[in-house]
């Protein structure tokens, strides 16, 4: 019996998959997604679901989750680094712990991000001034217009704030080029290892948020041991109640854990249209997605042309305070109360709240400062 969507996300809401495969090895995740394909049937690849919101109808389709996981270290030295290789379906903060403790420099700052190795490069994951695209290497995919493997160099997933090659596959601005574009709800090419290169050493990359350099003692663009940034990183994600929820520990479900990650992404505005924003909200440098210098450790290069602002700042100017839900303190899906960016079922929500809680927030802060949030959350089988 094919389980439920609720049971494969972190949001915990979504009805029964059609199909359901679990796919061990390589080989069997390509047949999967192939025999989906030649049957025309609707496609969802899974990883650890920590980024999905599926209607309360379920997935009439194929549900493929990649269970695979291992580390391959396949060289490591003082000149050239670490390269490391994972499948898609390695759990990513273990990978992170690991580089931690190897001194692989370049994904401290990614600590505590649920979810796995194949979803990594689709949305270019990033936290607290880190990216992902600051170490790839290379992307082994398979590419399901071709029907065949396909490497992706970094230079060549056009990566940007949340997005990359891979994402835009699944939308319409992916057409060009791609009659059978868009591929959603998963990329035309699905993601079957990532290779990552990394500096050796003990201290972390240069720190590029203010909250982090402030609890570190260092100020933003410094350096600080890696062990601390990771502790120091799970603390602030802890307290946001943005890692995982864990009831084995004891102490119950804390439903503020039960959330799809930010539910949208934080707007990133032209300089020109920052009439928009009011004087005091927040304004933060764009970064390129990767490092400024290749001679060592550094922030990417700031684009002048654009702003970033914070998206949980003008939820919560917009009236959307921590805790907020429709029908008030029993509401099923409210926002968390310790972040505003997140959408939390409170342990009896289904998709239909939550949509109606995130449609409501959306249009607050449209109305209020002429800014539409867009989802970070992949939407299957439903829309704001």
């Amino acid at each position: 019996m094919a389980p439920s969507l609720a049971d494969l996300t972190t949001l915990r809401v979504g009805g029964p998959a059609a199909s359901y495969v679990e796919a061990e090895d390589e080989a069997a995740l390509i047949e999967a997604v192939s025999t989906a394909d030649d049957d025309g049937v609707p496609l969802l690849v899974v990883g650890g679901g920590s980024n999905l919101l599926v209607a309360d109808e379920g997935f009439g389709g194929v549900v493929v989750r990649d269970v695979r996981s291992g580390i391959t270290v396949e060289s490591e030295d003082t000149c050239g680094g670490a390269v490391v290789s994972a499948p898609a379906g390695q759990n990513w903060d273990e990978l992170v712990a690991r580089a931690v403790d190897e001194g692989w420099v370049g994904v401290e700052s990614l600590s505590g991000i649920p979810g796995t190795v194949g979803a990594a490069p689709v949305q270019n994951i990033g936290a607290y001034g880190q990216e992902l695209s600051g170490v790839v290497s290379l992307v082994r995919t398979w590419d399901r217009a071709e029907r065949r493997v396909r490497t992706f160099a970094v230079g060549e997933l056009a990566f940007g704030y949340r997005t990359s090659l891979l994402k835009r596959s699944m939308h319409s601005e992916g057409r060009e080029g791609d009659p059978l574009a868009p591929w959603y709800p998963s990329p035309r090419y699905v993601v079957l290892s990532v290779q990552l290169q990394f500096r050796l050493g003990t201290l972390s990359a240069p720190v590029g948020y203010a909250e982090l350099a402030r609890r570190l003692g260092v100020e933003v663009g410094q350096r600080a041991p890696m062990q601390d940034v990771r502790d120091t990183v799970l603390g602030l994600r802890g307290g946001k109640g943005m890692l995982l929820d864990s009831p084995e520990l004891g102490g119950g479900p804390d439903h503020d854990r039960w959330n799809s990650g930010s539910f949208f992404t934080n707007p990133v505005i032209p300089v020109e249209h920052l009439e928009h924003l009011p004087a005091d909200a927040p304004r933060y440098p764009v970064r390129s997605s990767t490092p400024e210098t290749t001679t060592g450790p550094s922030l990417g290069a700031v684009d002048p042309a654009y702003v970033k602002t914070s998206a949980a700042w003008l939820i919560e100017r917009a009236g959307f305070a921590k805790g907020f839900g429709l029908a008030g303190e029993q509401s099923p899906a409210r926002l968390s109360t310790k972040h505003t960016l997140a959408m939390t079922n409170r342990g009896g929500a289904r998709a239909e709240d939550v949509v109606a809680l995130a449609r409501a927030v959306r249009d607050g802060v449209r109305d209020r400062f002429g800014v539409t949030l867009v989802p970070e959350t992949v939407l299957v089988g439903v829309s704001l």
